[in-house]
């Protein structure tokens, strides 16, 4: 396994395809640091004996001793500890961790290859293809990042119906030694500091799609592969550091007529299976989602906690009742998780199909309670920003700027107007309203809600996944012999 400075060497090296601002930009940009300092406890906890058990995994392919970000999911046990281990992760980053995109794209391409191979008899050999990338993806301890996201042109129509065929990523010429492909994925969290860039649709396909129905592996700086980069980081700090400093970044990835060998695709043109893909990586990701989004309710929690008790209110009954709401989201979120977790079978629900055995054997989450706890806690995010803003006041909105607490002339009257509480000092208390400026009224607080409201999938989407597979008819049937109404 690497080290967090083996790792930033290692991308610093990469070569430079990435876009900001009107500039052509390397992975050594000082920019990067808040994400890279994300990433890299990624790597700094595998490596703490404490956190070994969470942290690491036996690869199933090799038995060797991994970092648990690149492992395939063989037990439910094991998938307890991918959302334990985000949830302690996220806690210590004070939000999203970053890694868990390519650990999901994984589980998913594992378990689709496999089942694309057997159905095409031997004619394919997507499963091998990807398990030899994955061992050497598990032998470097390498970050992968997940491309799913497509521009999508005019919603209304089908990949193959759009004006434009690069609406969608897409197949463009077969040779004999690989595959051309055309398109952007967008939205790509960490696509920039990533090893690997792991494709995969982002929807169900017909069989006039299945040029569309295209995964594979490239890594991040292969040719032809172009960033049109964003970096979401806090505002720079000279004074009063942050505790930590984190910092995020999204890519448009464009897929400029790029060459993938034959050896780095995991399906081409299975169209049927191409858009199991993209359901599977879903779940995968709501999964994740219950580790992530119950920590942001703990760092959101804390930090009510604190801004109450800076501005005296902590006793008073609304306070509480808001406190309860964010336990309530965050817990009922975690539960979900836990229990999709628990109940974690090599099976799949398949539209139009039902449940049935899919996978090699690798254990999948249950999609009703992943989904349920992914919708349930993505709708909240604006309301608990509402509570953050309510206890808070307007405070974080017109702080001083830092600068103002250090300037001789001035800074006795900044530390005397910002102050409220007697029980906090003064500093502590500058210190929380600058952390809630960050969070909620900040670029990066603005894009972290969008994020979470939206990151693998709307909640519209998890709505009509919750309902399309729910047993509705059978509550039916139960309240007819209730209520005694007879047949018709």
């Amino acid at each position: 396994m690497r080290t967090k400075d083996q790792w930033i060497e290692g991308i610093k090296k990469m070569q430079r395809n990435l876009y900001m601002g009107g500039e052509k930009i390397g992975r050594d940009d000082e920019r990067f640091i808040p994400a890279t300092n994300v990433m890299g406890t990624t790597f700094d906890y595998a490596l703490k004996p404490e956190y070994e058990d969470l942290m690491t995994a036996t690869s199933h392919l090799t038995g060797e001793k991994i970092n648990r970000f690149c492992h395939i999911h063989q037990s439910t046990d094991d998938l307890h500890k991918k959302q334990d281990m985000t949830r302690m992760l996220c806690r210590v980053v004070g939000g999203c961790v970053q890694r868990c995109m390519g650990i999901d794209a994984a589980n998913a391409i594992h378990t689709v290859s496999y089942e694309a191979d057997k159905e095409n008899k031997g004619a394919s050999a997507y499963h091998e293809n990807f398990k030899r990338w994955l061992e050497s993806f598990q032998r470097d301890d390498l970050v992968g990042c997940c491309a799913q996201t497509d521009v999508k042109g005019d919603r209304m129509k089908r990949p193959s119906e759009q004006p434009d065929p690069d609406s969608y990523v897409h197949v463009v010429e077969r040779k004999s030694d690989g595959i051309v492909v055309r398109g952007c994925k967008l939205h790509i969290s960490e696509a920039a500091i990533a090893d690997e860039i792991l494709v995969v649709p982002t929807r169900a396909l017909r069989e006039a799609d299945k040029d569309y129905a295209v995964s594979f592996a490239v890594p991040g700086d292969w040719d032809g592969v172009k960033h049109l980069l964003t970096i979401h980081n806090y505002r720079d700090r000279e004074y009063f550091p942050k505790g930590f400093n984190a910092g995020s970044c999204d890519s448009y990835v464009i897929f400029d007529d790029v060459f993938v060998p034959w050896e780095k695709v995991f399906l081409c043109g299975e169209h049927k299976h191409g858009g199991i893909l993209a359901l599977l990586f879903a779940l995968f990701h709501r999964h994740s989602y219950s580790g992530c989004k119950p920590a942001l309710g703990d760092v959101l929690l804390g930090t009510c906690a604190l801004a109450a008790d800076c501005n005296g209110i902590t006793g008073a009954k609304h306070v509480r009742d808001k406190f309860a709401d964010i336990i309530l989201v965050t817990e009922l979120g975690y539960a979900a998780g836990f229990t999709a977790s628990a109940m974690g079978k090599p099976e799949l629900y398949i539209p139009g199909v039902g449940v049935r055995p899919y996978g090699p054997g690798n254990y999948i989450p249950d999609s009703i309670f992943c989904n349920a706890g992914r919708c349930l806690t993505g709708e909240a995010v604006y309301h608990e920003m509402e509570l953050l803003a309510d206890i808070s006041g307007g405070m974080p909105a017109t702080f001083p700027y830092e600068g103002e607490f250090v300037n001789p002339e001035v800074k006795e009257f900044a530390k005397k107007y910002t102050t409220r509480s007697s029980s906090m000092s003064p500093e502590n208390q500058a210190q929380l309203w600058r952390h809630v400026a960050d969070i909620a009224c900040s670029g990066k607080g603005g894009v972290s809600c969008f994020g979470a409201l939206h990151g693998g999938g709307s909640p519209a989407m998890e709505r009509i996944a919750i309902t399309s597979q729910y047993d509705i008819e059978s509550r039916r049937e139960m309240v007819k012999k209730i209520a005694g109404m007879t047949e018709e």
